[in-house]
């Protein structure tokens, strides 16, 4: 019984440890390491703003798949780009598309722009690898689609490359509601921005956000060709030569959110399933020696990545020490209170105030846990493909 209580306490811990307790200590130690490290290699806003910055040519890659109804506002949207447009081209695949994303992509006739329609659909990250052996630019930036780059978010992204320590810099996505155009970063979204800033302050960095990142071209390695979270596999690889991956929060784009949560279902599965094979294939963070990267890899991912089998670890035993126990007794009403909630938060569609925003935010982190367990199933089953599945916006 001992044994039991000791693993449900711990257990408990580990939940609340990667979700609250982490997010205090990074940012006492982001803070006390502005302090005291040397940070030269990393210009300031201001820096960048005043200074003369040679800026250096890029290539801007998209892999896309069935984008019909975005692809021509994101062709215009990257033509508009307040950069040099001698020293910009862009690049965008059509992965076996069967819409009128082709049809669609035909009709603009750029010099900067190369367009490359794949007959077979082969998954993103097959794309990325042929389209990157095209890539002639010291810079390379990758971004999807659907998202959209404010006007000088190149810019405010390769300006850090002027130092040569950096390898790969994450700009800053902002979702957007698709009917009202209303900022929809919610809570957690805002959370998971704040903890990108403090490990960037810590060079700590994990991946980066595949709607806006850039990267040092001669840094790039192609990747195993069922790769799922390419964003994450190609910065960490970058990360592991010595080089540091920086938050550019001033880098921005805006991308629609999905219509609501059984939309984002199907694509958080298959984003779990490809966060146990990236850990596989990075045993390498797993090493102490790595510092703070090690620190942040497990506090961050690892220990969220297993979430939602502490959960059921936490609800199992409860349920068997609540026969014996009056404490664990109230402890397991608690979770069936907050479940409860969680699912009358999933049937909610619309409202305003402190309650539904509560019950909003309960239902996005138990739909969030459900959906990685089962992205770990199709993991074990080694049900795993390249190939595109696009969510609805």
């Amino acid at each position: 019984m001992i044994f039991l209580e000791s693993l449900l306490l711990l257990s408990i811990f580990l939940v609340f440890y990667t979700y609250l307790f982490y997010p205090i200590i990074l940012m006492i130690l982001s803070g006390a390491r502005q302090i005291v490290k040397d940070t030269s290699f990393v210009l300031s806003k201001e820096e960048r703003r005043t200074r003369s910055v040679e800026l250096p040519e890029v290539t801007v890659i998209i892999a896309a798949y069935n984008e019909e109804k975005c692809i021509e506002d994101r062709i215009i949207n990257l033509l508009n780009l307040n950069y040099p447009k001698d020293k910009l081209r862009f690049i965008i695949g059509s992965d076996g598309s069967t819409d009128n994303t082709n049809s669609i992509l035909s009709k603009f006739d750029e010099p900067n722009l190369d367009i490359f329609c794949f007959d077979k659909n082969r998954g993103k990250i097959n794309v990325l690898n042929e389209l990157m052996t095209n890539v002639s630019s010291p810079i390379c930036v990758f971004s999807d689609a659907n998202t959209m780059f404010d006007k000088d978010a190149l810019e405010h992204l390769v300006t850090h490359f002027e130092s040569q320590k950096i390898g790969a810099v994450c700009g800053e996505l902002h979702l957007i509601d698709p009917f009202s155009g209303d900022n929809k970063d919610n809570l957690y979204w805002k959370y998971e921005q704040a903890l990108k800033f403090h490990e960037s302050r810590l060079n700590a960095l994990l991946g980066a956000n595949g709607a806006i990142y850039a990267i040092r071209t001669d840094m790039y390695i192609p990747l195993p060709t069922d790769t799922i979270i390419d964003d994450f596999c190609i910065v960490m690889n970058i990360a592991q030569k010595g080089y540091s991956v920086i938050y550019a929060p001033e880098a921005k784009a805006i991308e629609e959110i999905a219509p609501d949560l059984a939309e984002e279902s199907s694509r958080r599965i298959r984003i779990g399933a490809g966060n146990y094979q990236a850990m596989m294939r990075l045993g390498w963070l797993l090493n102490p020696m790595e510092g703070y990267r090690f620190f942040s890899y497990v506090s961050h991912k690892v220990l969220r990545w297993f979430v939602p089998h502490l959960m059921v670890i936490i609800l199992t035993l409860n349920a068997i020490l609540a026969t014996n126990e009056e404490f664990y007794r109230y402890l397991l009403l608690l979770q069936v209170i907050f479940y409860s909630a969680a699912i009358v938060g999933m049937k909610m569609k619309s409202g305003s105030g402190l309650i539904f925003k509560v019950l909003q935010l309960l239902a996005f982190f138990v739909s969030m846990n459900f959906s990685l367990l089962r992205g770990f199933i199709k993991f074990l089953n080694k049900n795993l493909s390249a190939t595109w599945e696009s969510t609805s916006r």
